[in-house]
């Protein structure tokens, strides 16, 4: 029986979450499965993946051929890798102690790059974050000097219509004064 490690695919239209599962690589993708060894969520940044590391690895030393996208979430993870290790242990390549202590570095490394990622996108947030708000006070600040140019540009000309109506009323004014003295 040929096993395959694949995803079943869960979740509603749009928003997919996966199972990982080991399954016989002729049932149906999300029908019947042997174990089900982790989950993967893509629909968070960055992406959840959790696997049941020590039976992932059972299977993947059992022969269980995992498909693409399987694979590269096992091998972020480190489950080849330690096959892998396992592997040159079992040919005397390497002692137990030097894969582990190669394992273990890997796994510092590793997490010490997701850390960095991580506050990258962080930063880059927050900076994203600052220029936006920079921008709208901008932009905030030129509507607000473009409303008080119009507020002094109405005022100045109610100013000067006042100002034409009292020249106007002066003007009526004097024609009849002028008559009245003669």
């Amino acid at each position: 029986m040929p096993v395959k490690i694949r995803l079943a695919r869960h979740g509603k239209k749009g928003y997919a979450y996966y199972s990982i599962v080991v399954a016989d690589s002729r049932a149906p993708r999300d029908g019947r499965f042997i174990e089900k060894v982790g989950t993967y969520n893509p629909n968070t940044n960055p992406a959840q993946v959790d696997i049941k590391f020590d039976r992932a690895l059972y299977w993947i030393q059992t022969g269980a051929q995992p498909t693409d996208t399987c694979r590269t979430l096992l091998s972020s993870k480190g489950v080849l890798l330690k096959d892998h290790l396992l592997r040159g242990v079992k040919k005397n390549a390497l002692t137990e102690a030097q894969a582990e202590a190669k394992f273990n570095e890997w796994l510092k490394n590793k997490e010490n790059k997701v850390n960095a990622a991580k506050e990258s996108n962080e930063s880059k947030k927050k900076a994203d974050a600052a220029k936006r708000l920079e921008a709208e006070s901008k932009v905030k600040e030129a509507k607000l000097a473009e409303i008080n140019k119009k507020k002094a540009e109405a005022e100045a000309a109610a100013k000067a219509a006042e100002a034409e109506a009292k020249s106007n009323d002066e003007a009526t004014e004097a024609p009849a004064d002028e008559a009245k003295a003669e």
